[in-house]
């Protein structure tokens, strides 16, 4: 059952079962500034509380670098696991590469599939990571 929903025009966030969800709308091209209002919203809905956190990013068109780099530096605030739901193995390829290089202060892993983005979740959940 969702719980705490809010959202602005462009991203949606509740929770279920102790996961915070989220997912962007159709066709969105996320700059600089709906990524701080995204990383606000999703701070708001956790209300000071470290979350696990299923993030679709599935029906978004583009995600510009500055971007990036803000939700790099400024949207990592109350997280234990962020499990990122993608549309292509591509972009799959593409971050989880990334993220081995870069070495997220949490446990951080790209999908395409929601039901094992979730399951990874709900595991790092049990282990209390």
């Amino acid at each position: 059952m969702k719980e705490n929903f809010i959202k602005n025009e462009y991203i949606e966030f509740w929770q279920e079962d102790g996961i915070l969800f989220s997912r962007f709308q159709g066709g969105v091209e996320v700059d600089v500034e709906r990524m701080k209002e995204a990383v606000k919203l999703r701070e708001e809905i956790s209300s000071g509380v470290n979350q696990y956190w299923l993030y679709d990013i599935t029906r978004v068109k583009f995600i510009t670098k500055e971007a990036r780099d803000y939700a790099d530096q400024y949207g990592q605030n109350y997280l234990h696991a962020v499990a990122v739901l993608v549309n292509s193995h591509i972009t799959k390829f593409i971050f989880n590469t990334y993220i081995k290089l870069k070495k997220p202060i949490m446990p951080f892993f790209v999908f395409t599939n929601k039901k094992k983005a979730l399951g990874w979740l709900l595991e790092v959940k049990e282990k209390g990571m």
